[in-house]
Parts: C-alpha cells; structure tokens; sequence
C-alpha cells in the first residue's frame, strides 16, 4: 500500500540497518579484542566458566611458584647437612686415627686441635644456615635445632584450592640430631666459643667412643637427608602436574574466550555486505513518496 503517512519500506530497511550495525560492532570489537566475550551480554555462562578457569590457573601459577621454593629451601637445608656429613666423616677418621696407640700424645693433641674446630663448624653450619633470610635450623643463637623454619611442621600450599596442602615434618629428627647427637661429640660444638682444647679423641679410650657416636650421628643425618629428599621428590612431581594442570585449564579457558579469527573476519565481511545492501535499499526506500505524487499528477 502507497501511503505518505507510512513507509514500510524505509522502517524496515532502518531495522535491518540498525541490527546490522550492531553485529557488525560487536565482530569488529571481538576482532579488536581478540577476545569472543567481551562483556557478560555476549554469553554470560561462558564467562562465568572462563572466569571460574582463569582463577584456577593464577592459583596453580603461584603454586607452582612456591613448590619450586619449596624445592629450593629442602636443597639448602639438605646441602647444609651434606657438608655436616663430611665433617663427620672426617671426625671419625680423627677419632679412629686417634683410637690407635701408634699415635704419640703429640699427634693426638694436633688431631684434637683439628676436631676443636670442624666441631665448632658444626655449630656454625647448625646456627647459620638460612633461606631467603630466614634461619632453617635453630634462630642464629641456639645450636639445639629449636627456633629454625624445619624446627617445626611446614606447610606449603600446592594447589589453587584451600585444601591443596603439604606438610613437612623433620622437628624431631632435627632435635635430636643437633640437640643431642652433634653435641656430645664435641665441647667446642656450644652457643658460645670455647677457648680451651677439648679432650674427645686425647686418649685412645676416648677416641675410640667417639668413633661409635660419630657413626650414630652419621646415621640421623642420613635419615634427616632421606626425608628432605623425599619431600623435594614430591615437590618435584606436584610442580610437574600443575604445569600439566595449568596448560589445560588454560586451552580450555582460551577455547572459551578467545575469538576465532577465521570465523570472525568471514563474518564481518558478511556483514560489512549486508550493511552496504541495507544502506543501498534504506535510500532506495526514500522515493517510494514520489510514486504517490506521481499518481496525483
């Protein structure tokens, strides 16, 4: 019907070109952005997902972060142990050497004066040691294994989740090897420095208990070495199942998220086409009026 109150020609190409334009404007953001949602309008259960993803792979990210801190610490601490090892080792061939009557007093009060001061290197090592400025074996003073990050249950966080959690607990051998193994092998081994010569190894008799007690104390730092080892091993494999972790939950979200070009770019030229058409006939439109003046002539 011809009427100049009423085009329904030209409202229906306005609408198309309006819904067109808004297509459009949404391809070429989803193409600007990279991203298919860009606000909860596009597909809010998508972003919802994506959003619920991505906070999983920041948690597994920095996770990941603390495991290989957490290896880091376990290495120091058994790398500390491992030089505790050797100067034990190197006590007992002292005592051992010490033990046998072929040894003058001369010699044995040399061999003394060495074991004085690789005992006092124990208690350095035991007071000293520390990761990231943080004392791991006792709090700089005491040489008993109190007051140090392995004194006590740690806990690292492995996962994105609360109850993603591992403890690690070597108190009690700590206690016991620096507490009562490591000083009973030497007076020199003490919080504070002593001036005079010991006298563990001045005698065949006591060089030869010494050698017994330094092999005990080489067999709780083993032990100790053991559990530390075992902790890294975890770490370890916990640091390799979250990278597996992160990478899926990270192509999944990506699926989510992110725009296929290809689709993306065939679509706005669709509708690049489409906008042209509907601008075209919107025009065209416009002279539909002029047939009711050409009937009026």
């Amino acid at each position: 019907m011809l009427s100049l109150h009423t085009n329904a020609a030209a409202l229906t190409s306005q609408n198309a070109v309006g819904s067109v334009q808004k297509q459009l404007s949404t391809s070429m953001t989803r193409l600007g952005t990279g991203y298919r949602i860009n606000s909860a309008m596009d597909d809010a259960a998508g972003l919802q997902i994506a959003t619920r993803l991505n906070s999983q792979t920041r948690g597994m990210a920095v996770a990941m972060r603390n495991t290989q801190n957490g290896i880091s610490m376990m290495q120091t601490a058994e790398g500390a142990f491992n030089e505790v090892s050797d100067i034990l080792l190197r006590m007992k061939d002292l005592a051992t050497e010490a033990a046998s009557d072929s040894s003058s007093s001369d010699d044995k009060k040399s061999m003394q004066s060495e074991y004085d001061a690789l005992g006092e290197e124990l208690a350095n090592i035991v007071k000293n040691t520390s990761f990231g400025g943080a004392n791991l074996f006792s709090d700089g003073t005491k040489v008993d294994g109190t007051g140090g990050k392995l004194s006590a249950a740690m806990t690292f966080q492995i996962g994105a989740a609360k109850s993603e959690t591992m403890s690690v607990d070597v108190n009690a051998a700590l206690a016991t090897l620096a507490g009562t193994k490591l000083s009973g092998l030497s007076t020199h081994y003490a919080a504070a420095a002593v001036t005079t010569v010991g006298t563990e190894i001045t005698t065949t008799t006591s060089a030869n208990t010494k050698i017994d007690d330094i092999s005990k104390a080489l067999d709780d730092v083993g032990s100790l070495r053991a559990s530390l080892g075992a902790a890294s091993n975890r770490l370890d494999h916990v640091y390799n199942n979250l990278s597996n972790m992160s990478t899926n939950t990270t192509q999944a979200r990506s699926r989510i998220m992110d725009v296929d070009y290809a689709s993306e770019t065939a679509n706005m030229t669709s509708k690049q086409l489409l906008m042209q058409a509907s601008t075209s006939m919107l025009k065209q439109s416009s002279s539909m009026s002029q047939l009711v003046l050409s009937l009026m002539q």
